[in-house]
């Protein structure tokens, strides 16, 4: 786990003044899109990633628009190489206003989420927003979404939020891993 912690301290962790997406005021930031789509970086979070998705047993992993797409794309590729592939999607944060105009994308024609248990994947956890959102609209399909994952907990509030509504927050790292 220490190389995953080095590549996001080269590539992704910041301190300064920054906004987050929950509109809280920051210290420090992780910008984690460096460290995801960089080929090491990749590997490692899907890696860590992959260890509890197994653990958990969930029939898809999915998760919004932008921020776990490329993490959600590497753990497909490498569970397909490991021999137990893990199913995938992502959620749009608004439909497009052309092609299929689906929320829920990934999925082939015919299958569906309706029953199965999902897994919601994001990079970084603050407040829970995105994850609530994600799980939100796998609900809407038909997903039993009880647990959400992230490569990096923020610890600011997150997990009992996410608790509140009913999903169980779980992470590869921690703020305290980089302090």
């Amino acid at each position: 786990m220490q190389d995953l912690i080095d590549v996001i301290k080269q590539r992704s962790y910041r301190r300064g003044k920054f906004k987050l997406a929950s509109g809280v005021e920051s210290e420090f930031y992780f910008n984690l899109k460096p460290t995801m789509m960089d080929p090491k970086g990749g590997y490692l979070c899907a890696r860590a990633l992959l260890h509890i998705i197994r653990s958990e047993k969930v029939d898809y992993v999915g998760g919004l628009e932008m921020g776990a797409v490329p993490v959600i794309a590497s753990i497909a590729a490498l569970s397909f190489e490991d021999g137990l592939p893990v199913n995938t999607f992502f959620v749009r944060k608004q439909a497009k206003d052309h092609g299929t105009q689906d929320l829920v994308e990934g999925l082939a024609t015919g299958e569906s989420l309706a029953g199965k248990r999902v897994m919601i994947v994001d990079d970084v956890a603050t407040s829970g927003g995105s994850i609530i959102k994600a799980a939100a609209m796998a609900r809407a399909a038909g997903a039993v979404v009880d647990t959400a994952l992230v490569i990096v907990d923020r610890e600011e509030g997150g997990s009992e939020a996410l608790a509140a509504a009913g999903i169980k927050l779980l992470s590869a790292l921690k703020k305290s891993d980089f302090l």
